[in-house]
């Protein structure tokens, strides 16, 4: 007999496709693990970090059971558990994460709802953060990577794919969402929001975070975005928008949002009283919860009041045995923490591959390389040998595609991608929203479809947007235990040039140096930004690839071009000059003042052109310090804290007794760079403050 809610309107056709008793089953599990874990593991102190689903599981099952295409993507939050039971998440695996036991999705390395899921049997579940916003651009490089892989890659497999982000309605207030938005509804791609909307970010209500409270509402007018809005609490409604919106993502109409609300039956975690809601409102909450209103909509048409008691013993009973193994679980080796911050080899030097993420998985095969140059006649400056290496590399590797803002038809606002995109196609080589969080975590995201991104940022000052982004990047192998990496390119102009200013001269590498799982590389000449490129392309870690603006058409930089198979290894310096008075430490645009300033000396000295600055050459630097005794290190950027005094501090500690005079440092001061050309030069390292330093260095 039908319910009352039923006879008011029309049942859809997908309600009969449901695996009703399934979904009760899974609801009933994920309301148990919360119970265990609120009741007994958190005040036990065996859980130290809890978020409960309660009151959003309805939605995010119902959501996981249209998931079934082996190439779709979800990219979660910390309130997504129920989905991740729904797509196969152990129970033992949910209970022992929160315990940070060994095992599961981080090996104890990340909160315990920071969940992931290689896409090995099934949908893949991006790597989740724990900042608020950051999972949507991801998602969006997923939808892009579906489309590259069945339009560029003739991949048919890839038809009818999705990529789902889950987000709450606090969240789309943040950068994240509207850049994913932007980039979604501009390039049509196969992406659905899904927001969850509880009225509350923590103890802040939803209107102060979109006007009116509700974001579907508010993008009813927004372009090439298909909306749907409705009751998450409610088994009919949910489970029909949810089917709608899928299917209309998987019929390629466009991407779409959906909003669903629903009440957070605790608060935003375990810590939380939730003394900031009215106790009416608390009431009214508890009287609308989902699992009440699935209850009433399939007792007793569909289930007897007998089988959903035995369903909900079924789930305590799960949910026990599952905590006392998740407990029974080891802790994880504290002699493994340190591993994975970047791609290993095994003793006989095999890779040690990711499950998802980068050309690694795929066994991709690069072309052959070399360290010893072909040298052509020619010498070109570094934008040329950029261009060169990028178009190389972009006929040998199908998977490789070039981005950032001006890029495409302009050929970059530095002329480095000029011609690319006519020669490779817009697909290949393109212009992107400005925005620098999107650019970044889209590249994260076809990181993870297996591809290879090069993206630019035009100024280094600009990367500052994309932090987020960039710092969850570096982390994601050491997060997932392994499990997923995302190896890009991130190009990146800066320093000084001409001129100076506060924003398009920064140079601020350390900061870089400092973000772990991030390979960091700076090219003083034409012939190394070749080969540091090239190695960077073809590096299963991320890369900064720093060009310095001073140093992209310097007569300085120029040489031959080394040709299409030289590589330079990342972490090798290069010494520029041998000599025995006293050894000099520089990169980028320094390496030219510092050649000026021995040259114009009557001195012997080694010049190491570090080249990389993450992983630096310890041994080069170590090795030359013995044998002159004395160590000047030069570099643009800041001084206090910059990375002279990271190398000072390894000098000072491993080559004490070498050492004949104090370790000195010319850098930049503590400030910006001015545009005044006067004010620039005067707190630049030249050629004359660095004589002046070697000098009193040598005479020590």
């Amino acid at each position: 007999m039908p319910t009352k809610k039923e006879q008011q309107k029309e049942v859809p056709e997908v309600i009969s496709s449901i695996d009703w008793s399934w979904l009760a089953k899974l609801m009933l599990t994920s309301r148990a693990m919360d119970d265990k874990e609120e009741n007994e593991l958190v005040p036990n102190k065996d859980v130290l970090y809890q978020f409960s689903a309660r009151g959003h599981e309805l939605g995010q099952i119902l959501l996981g059971s249209q998931l079934t295409h082996e190439h779709d993507a979800a990219s979660a939050y910390y309130r997504s558990r129920p989905l991740m039971l729904s797509l196969g998440l152990s129970l033992e695996d949910a209970m022992a994460a929160p315990m940070a036991k060994s095992g599961g999705y981080s090996d104890g390395r990340d909160i315990g709802v920071v969940c992931n899921k290689p896409g090995i049997d099934g949908p893949t579940v991006l790597p989740m953060a724990g900042d608020v916003g950051s999972q949507y651009t991801p998602a969006v490089g997923w939808a892009q990577g579906i489309q590259f892989h069945q339009n560029q890659l003739d991949e048919e497999e890839y038809e009818r794919a999705i990529s789902v982000v889950l987000g709450g309605e606090g969240s789309v207030a943040t950068n994240g969402f509207w850049s994913a938005l932007t980039i979604a509804t501009t390039q049509d791609l196969p992406i659905l929001f899904y927001i969850e909307d509880n009225g509350y970010g923590i103890s802040v209500p939803g209107d102060f975070q979109t006007p009116g409270g509700n974001i579907a509402k508010n993008l009813y007018s927004f372009k090439n975005i298909r909306i749907f809005d409705g009751d998450g609490t409610d088994p009919v409604e949910a489970a029909d928008l949810i089917s709608q919106s899928v299917n209309y993502v998987r019929d390629r109409k466009g991407p779409a949002l959906i909003h669903l609300t629903m009440p957070r039956l605790n608060g935003h975690s375990y810590q939380d009283n939730q003394a900031y809601k009215p106790d009416e409102l608390i009431e009214e909450e508890q009287q609308n919860d989902p699992l009440d209103h699935l209850k009433t909509f399939l007792v007793p048409d569909r289930l007897s009041d007998d089988d959903w008691k035995e369903l909900q013993t079924q789930a305590d009973e799960d949910i026990e045995e599952a905590a006392e193994a998740a407990l029974a679980r080891p802790e994880p080796d504290p002699r493994e923490t340190e591993r994975y911050a970047f791609s290993e080899t095994d003793a006989d030097g095999n890779l040690d591959t990711q499950k998802v993420g980068g050309l690694a998985p795929s066994d991709h095969n690069f072309p052959k390389s070399s360290e010893t140059p072909s040298p052509g006649k020619q010498r070109i400056n570094i934008v040329e040998a950029i261009r060169k290496t990028l178009d190389y590399e972009l006929e040998t590797n199908p998977k490789l595609m070039v981005f950032g803002e001006d890029v495409g038809a302009k050929g970059g606002v530095h002329a480095v991608t000029m011609g690319l995109q006519t020669k490779h196609g817009e697909s290949r080589v393109f212009d992107t929203s400005l925005s620098e969080e999107g650019i970044t975590g889209r590249s994260v995201g076809l990181a993870y479809q297996g591809l290879m991104p090069v993206a630019e940022i035009q100024f280094r000052k600009y990367a500052d947007p994309a932090t987020e982004q960039l710092n969850n990047c570096g982390t994601i192998r050491w997060r997932t235990a392994n499990q997923f990496a995302a190896p890009i390119v991130v190009r990146m102009p800066g320093g000084f040039a001409k001129c100076g200013d506060p924003w398009h001269s920064l140079s601020n590498e350390v900061f870089f140096a400092h973000a772990v799982g991030w390979q960091l590389v700076m090219p003083s000449n034409a012939k190394d930004a070749v080969g540091l490129l090239r190695s960077a392309m073809r590096s299963n870690n991320p890369t900064i690839f720093f060009e310095h603006r001073n140093l992209l058409d310097a007569k300085y930089a120029r040489k031959p071009y080394p040709g299409d198979e030289f590589v330079v290894p990342i972490g090798k310096a290069n010494k520029l000059q041998e000599g025995e008075d006293l050894t000099i430490v520089t990169w980028g645009a320094m390496c030219e003042q510092v050649e000026i300033a021995v040259n114009e000396m009557d001195i012997s000295a080694d010049i190491l052109d570090l080249r990389s600055i993450m992983p630096w050459d310890k041994e080069a630097v170590l090795q030359s310090v013995q044998k002159t005794n004395r160590c000047l290190i030069v570099h643009e950027d800041t001084k206090t804290g910059g990375f002279g005094a990271e190398i000072s501090a390894v000098l000072s500690q491993e080559a004490f007794k070498y050492l004949d005079a104090p370790i000195e440092r010319i850098t930049m001061p503590d400030i910006p760079v001015p545009y005044n050309v006067e004010l620039m030069d005067a707190v630049l390292p030249t050629s004359e403050k660095i004589v002046k330093k070697i000098e009193a260095l040598v005479a020590f």
